[in-house]
């Protein structure tokens, strides 16, 4: 195990970034063991419902506004729009499968549909998502969409992860809401 682990950082340091590709397998694996059977949580659901009735009109402008205010206020105390993302009851669930997950998920996020952060587990850098693979590559595709981020080295944890994202559908209605991303130890995975 340990020696499959130092040669895939050793073809990482080599190669700069690994392909998901490579871990596509045993992330595909955990997704659908580990992660699909809470993804769709009816408090996710209603979560990202509720934003999205609130998100529905917002034009670019306010989003990229709204972005602006979150990457300037990370790291503060008292930032609203920060602490309405990660101070919500979707957020401690969110929470709750991280430290379930004996080491494998590293982070947790939910997103609308205009890909606006619903609830985290823990902070991220941006309030809006949707410029970004994790969403274009889930939510504008469809129903059953994933997408498998590139492999990186986290040079505190000196582990492999990645991330996996997931579009979330409302499973009474089956219309697409919004999407789902996990940050994966890959490292924990072998």
């Amino acid at each position: 195990m340990k020696k499959l682990i130092l040669a895939a950082a050793a073809v990482f340091a080599c190669t700069s970034t690994l392909s998901a590709n490579e871990f596509e397998g045993a992330m595909q694996d955990f997704l659908a063991n580990s992660i699909a059977p809470w993804a769709t949580d009816p408090l996710i659901v209603a979560a990202i419902d509720a934003q999205n009735a609130v998100t529905a009109n917002y034009d670019q402008a306010t989003i990229d506004e709204m972005d602006q205010l979150w990457r300037a206020q990370v790291g503060m105390e008292g930032a609203e729009i920060i602490d309405d993302v990660l101070n919500n009851d979707a957020a401690a669930f969110l929470r709750q499968q991280v430290d379930g997950a004996d080491g494998a998920i590293t982070e947790v996020f939910v997103m609308d549909a205009r890909g606006l952060n619903v609830a985290a587990s823990a902070v991220t850098s941006d309030y809006w998502q949707g410029d970004e693979a994790k969403f274009q590559q889930t939510y504008g595709v469809g129903a059953s969409a994933v997408h498998f981020g590139e492999v990186e080295m986290d040079d505190s944890t000196e582990e492999l992860q990645a991330q996996v994202s997931m579009t979330i559908t409302d499973q009474t209605t089956g219309a697409i809401i919004g999407a789902l991303t996990v940050g994966i130890n890959l490292t924990a995975l072998m």
